[in-house]
């Protein structure tokens, strides 16, 4: 028992180390897409708006509310003289109806349905740009650790010739500005390196914000992922059309103005009114008496049907103005794509000949110098300038490759816009 007692005890105390010693977690660039999908706010917003016109479309088809009247029929103003009885006239209780053409009500009720569809197809356009921000933010982070590690291998060598040149200074064989030189070449790669952690923190809070997270939520990237270009089959107009996100929504806005066009066409038919009146006459010898009528509107009089045709004419026009946009998009961004897919290309070849060529010549340039400088033959300031040389390559590199990433995702976003 005492045994138990003392196990129970270390497991309660080692319990809250365990939980420090959790790792902390590292999402993929699909886990991140993913949740911008599901979480964001704003998204959400599109959703919300197509449910509000699913149930704008269903009240469109709901009728006006009977009016009720009661009041007196051809009651005489006081002090008049009567004849007879029978002049006292009734009271009268009355009940209107308005029966719309249930062609039209339906006619309205798809139109309106129709705008539901289009806010779904701004929701993919929102998404397909928070995607293309979400990849720029996880790109440059990805880039950055890249930079922190070629600077802390490179401070290897900067460390080792400071130990050199205080070893060698006691014995005259080196200068306290070398010393010193190696000193701020040192504390200026320690800079670049909280510069880069700057921007790894900078990306990871707006990476939060895009997920609906807290700022300051802690995560890391898989630093060993690889963006990689895979150009589309084909750029002909029809493929284009069935993955990018704005044509959808053109497609939907001409669907729905042309069920605007069928509304308005609608508008010819007659609507419909039933009215009935109960009349008690105020002298008791007389008969109670109804009234019903039934009315129907004439919406082909000449000086009212100028109105819907004139409406239909000018939302015919807007579809024609709108497939003519539709074309000239698709006709574009056939053009872009093929001039981005070159110019990702390009740049993928010249950093491949950076990496082969350039990097190697540097890199024994620096080996060669500083082992004649371990030899004694050769100054700290040729090997710092050599060091400097491969390091500024090496940025440049990172930087030729960032903007190749973001090439890609230029070509992701508009390939999917």
């Amino acid at each position: 028992m005492k045994y138990i007692i003392k196990y129970i005890v270390w497991l309660l105390l080692l319990m809250p180390v365990q939980l420090l010693a959790q790792q902390i977690p590292v999402l993929p660039l699909d886990s991140i897409l993913l949740r911008i999908d599901r979480n964001n706010i704003l998204l959400q917003t599109y959703g919300l708006r197509a449910e509000s016109y699913q149930y704008s479309a269903d009240a469109a088809t709901a009728w006006m509310a009977p009016m009720v009247g009661i009041g007196t029929f051809m009651t005489p103003y006081p002090g008049q003289k009567l004849i007879d009885d029978r002049d006292k006239g009734s009271l009268m209780l009355q009940l209107e109806q308005d029966i719309p053409n249930p062609a039209k009500l339906n006619a309205k009720k798809r139109y309106i349905a129709s705008q539901s569809n289009i806010e779904r197809a701004n929701r993919d356009i929102t998404l397909n740009d928070f995607k293309a921000q979400a990849k720029r933010l996880y790109f440059s982070w990805l880039i950055a650790e890249q930079r922190i590690t070629v600077l802390e291998e490179n401070a290897k060598i900067l460390v080792m010739m400071k130990k050199i040149e205080e070893v060698r200074y006691p014995y005259n064989q080196s200068q306290l500005s070398s010393v010193y030189k190696a000193t701020a070449a040192i504390e200026e790669n320690h800079n670049r390196i909280h510069l880069q952690e700057g921007a790894i923190a900078k990306a990871r809070s707006w990476l939060n914000s895009l997920m609906n997270a807290p700022g300051n939520q802690d995560f890391e990237i898989d630093a060993s992922y690889l963006p990689d270009f895979v150009a589309a089959p084909s750029y002909d107009t029809a493929s284009l059309a069935a993955v990018r996100k704005d044509v959808f929504k053109m497609d939907q806005s001409i669907h729905s103005m042309e069920l605007s066009v069928e509304s308005m066409k609608r508008e010819k038919k007659p609507d419909f009114k039933v009215r009935f009146d109960h009349m008690k006459p105020l002298d008791g010898m007389m008969p109670n008496a109804f009234s019903a009528m039934g009315m129907i509107s004439i919406p082909i009089a000449p000086w009212s049907s100028k109105m819907y045709k004139s409406g239909i004419k000018a939302m015919q026009y807007n579809v024609l103005a709108m497939e003519k946009e539709r074309a000239a998009m698709l006709q574009e961004t056939q053009g872009v794509l093929y001039g981005m897919q070159y110019e990702i290309v390009s740049m993928q070849k010249h950093i491949a000949a950076m990496e082969e060529k350039i990097i190697p010549a540097l890199q024994q340039t620096l080996d060669v110098n500083f082992l004649n400088y371990q030899e004694n033959k050769l100054a700290l300031t040729n090997v710092i300038d050599s060091w400097e040389a491969l390091t500024m390559m090496q940025s440049d590199i990172l930087d030729e490759k960032l903007k190749l990433y973001e090439m890609i995702v230029d070509y992701e976003k508009q390939l999917y816009r």
